[in-house]
């Protein structure tokens, strides 16, 4: 495959104008990736000079947490929703939800979407119980995106390879398995084509990643690759060619807006959808940290949130405002210059004046219902339920946690050495926990079932 880079510096049209004052909108999410996988949060595994270049020439915020897996989050991140409201199954999207690609489209965006869908249909046939489960979910088409080239949109067992010899559904064709080809390559073209072209319409482009969820595996940067053989070989050692690859992408993407002339009216954002895998080890400022993806603890929850947007965004800001997944939909609607309609009820809080560099964002507390059940090799997880702020984690079996700082700190605070600051913490977070689990609830997230959908 062709530099993406050279292709874009030679291609000869120019773009007109954006028919309004509203930004295009480039939203990345990293699958797997806590805030020990960037050397700007003080990683020190991993060199990540894009994203670095990114929090450098804009604002970093401290204090951003995702659900403890992807589902969870990607399905609270596309409907403002916390998850006890939306729930289904995992590796499903209830279709009779909203998404922010609806909202964007009804704002007059261009609406597109790239990587990893894994909403439609997830438990293999032969899983027991999945005739109840499999193809319930929401279909790309019906999600409120245009456009849309995507690994795992529909069959569990048909899904392919999201990195070596790719797959991906292309606006409802099949592309691929192809040789030689590296699935965040393909997502990276389609994106930009998507992106680049000429409209009166502003753009709204979800870049779900794949990177760096297992399998773990050579990228085209790794010396395996030179084997073709080796493409699919998995290995953890593979883990920092990815993470350095993710960082690559998100690199070419600026460049190739740029090349356009069209990244001073373009606002980009990285998240990740949860911690870093547990089969990771990485360094952080000094400290040896195991990967805690699919766990409430924070280095399950605790992600790199970066925006950039020249001209608009003050460079070189480090912003502790606490925010979380449920905040991007309204958002967005701000940025669109739109409202979200009143029959929408949503959880999230605009962290709009944040990017500004102003005060104003609310949130002083954040809460989470994670349950992943049912789903194939879900057998291991279990139900939590828990609040936090800036300093404190309470689970609604009584534990509370100190988490101040940046990082992952977490020590379990005995109840014979509860302070009054944290017995009046502690109150508060009861207070949130009680106040979600009174509101509507979904049917589903009204249960407790195990990983095979049965009642407990």
């Amino acid at each position: 495959m062709k530099s993406l880079f050279v292709i874009f510096l030679v291609a000869s049209f120019s773009l007109v104008a954006v028919a309004n004052d509203r930004p295009n909108i480039l939203l990345i999410m990293a699958d797997d990736l806590a805030i020990d996988g960037l050397s700007c949060y003080g990683a020190e595994s991993y060199e990540t000079p894009q994203l670095d270049k990114l929090a450098e020439e804009g604002v970093r915020f401290t204090h951003a947490y995702s659900q403890p897996l992807c589902t969870p989050t990607r399905v609270q991140i596309m409907t403002g929703k916390y998850n006890q409201r939306n729930w289904l199954y995992f590796g499903i999207l209830d279709p009779k939800e909203r998404t922010f690609g609806h909202l964007m489209q009804d704002a007059g965006y261009r609406t597109g979407i790239a990587g990893k869908w894994q909403l439609h249909s997830y438990d293999p046939p032969d899983f027991p119980n999945a005739d109840r489960r499999r193809s319930t979910g929401m279909k790309v088409e019906d999600a409120g995106f245009d456009e849309w080239s995507l690994y795992h949109a529909w069959q569990t067992e048909d899904k392919g390879s999201r990195y070596g010899n790719p797959s991906f559904d292309r606006n409802g064709n099949l592309v691929g398995p192809k040789d030689g080809e590296y699935g965040p390559d393909t997502s990276v073209e389609f994106l930009l084509d998507f992106m680049v072209r000429e409209e009166d319409k502003p753009f709204f482009a979800y870049f779900a990643m794949a990177l760096p969820h297992w399998p773990m595996v050579p990228t085209p940067d790794s010396e395996a690759w030179k084997d073709p053989s080796r493409h699919l070989e998995e290995s953890t050692e593979f883990f920092p060619n990815m993470v350095h690859y993710m960082d690559k992408v998100v690199g070419q993407l600026v460049d190739g807006l740029e090349a356009k002339g069209l990244r001073e009216n373009t606002l980009v954002i990285f998240y990740s959808d949860n911690g870093t895998d547990a089969r990771i080890t990485s360094k952080f400022r000094g400290k040896e940290i195991a990967g805690g993806k699919a766990t409430p603890l924070q280095t399950g929850i605790r992600v790199p949130l970066i925006a950039n947007w020249p001209g608009t965004i003050e460079p070189k800001q480090v912003r502790y405002d606490l925010i979380d997944a449920s905040d991007f939909l309204p958002t967005l609607a701000d940025l669109a210059g739109t409202k979200i309609p009143e029959d929408w009820p949503t959880d999230g809080m605009s962290f709009f004046s944040a990017l500004r560099g102003e005060k104003g964002h609310a949130r002083d507390t954040a809460f989470f219902w994670y349950d992943p059940r049912p789903g194939w090799d879900k057998e291991r997880f279990s139900r939590h339920i828990f609040a936090l702020d800036h300093h404190y984690k309470l689970f609604s079996d009584g534990r509370l946690f100190y988490i101040e700082g940046e990082g992952f700190r977490e020590e379990l605070i005995a109840p014979a050495d509860m302070s009054e600051e944290a017995k009046t913490a502690k109150a508060k977070l009861q207070s949130v926990i009680d106040d979600n689990l009174s509101g509507p609830m979904s049917e589903a997230a009204e249960k407790v079932v195990n990983a095979f959908g049965e009642t407990l």
